[in-house]
């Protein structure tokens, strides 16, 4: 479900049995990394405030997000953004880049059912059928230029039967900016009005201006 992970891990002493050795020779399986990486990541504490005008949403979340040893700042910081457009009291950051089995981010019902199901990059189509298969609404944020564009006209044709399927480009230029205001500690203020997006830290904003590639139907 994530985009690929970027730059080599190194790993010193031993691997104890709960990372999965098949060979015997201690080699983890693909499983084993991940635990493994994600037992190194670092933890941010954000206070978001969002004041949504669009979709008349006003409230604070404290949130406290685990950053994968992979996941660069301008990914982390597609994350809240995009957490932010989609603000609501059951929405959940989840293990990010450490499972493969959920999404980014995702808001759940009572009973345990996916309403909204948010991912960031640039999944396979394959991917984002069984996303749309098992929630009720599915966002994808893509991001990167034009590499993103490239992925786009790759998979444009076929995801046109996805219904509950949303695709929202950030300009790269966008990302990049929101990657210089990553701080472990955060009080971040994002005011959206007529699709505009502005974040602001401290004296620091940034103006995001999300595309719609592709609207639910």
């Amino acid at each position: 479900m994530k985009d690929a992970l970027r730059g080599p891990l190194i790993v010193c002493g031993p691997l104890s049995a709960s990372h999965g050795s098949p060979d015997g020779v201690g080699n983890p399986t693909l499983e084993g990394w991940k635990q493994i990486m994600a037992q190194n990541a670092t933890i941010y504490k954000v206070e978001l405030s969002v004041s949504d005008m669009d979709r008349h949403y006003y409230e604070t979340h404290k949130l406290t997000i685990a950053k994968h040893p992979s996941e660069t700042d301008e990914r982390l910081m597609v994350r809240i953004v995009a957490f932010a457009l989609n603000a609501h009291e059951h929405l959940e950051m989840t293990k990010g880049l450490s499972t493969d089995d959920e999404p980014d981010i995702w808001q759940k019902s009572l009973r345990g059912e996916i309403d909204v199901w948010v991912a960031l990059g640039l999944p396979s189509e394959k991917v984002m059928r069984q996303s749309c298969s098992k929630a009720g609404k599915v966002i994808v944020y893509p991001y990167g230029g034009r590499v993103a564009e490239m992925w786009w006209d790759k998979v444009r044709n076929g995801t046109t039967r996805f219904d509950n399927l949303q695709v929202i480009n950030f300009m790269e230029a966008h990302t990049a900016a929101l990657a210089q205001l990553a701080n472990r500690a955060m009080k971040l203020q994002v005011n959206i009005q007529d699709g505009e997006v502005m974040v602001s830290v401290d004296e620091s904003m940034v103006y995001v201006t999300p595309d719609t590639w592709k609207a639910s139907a």
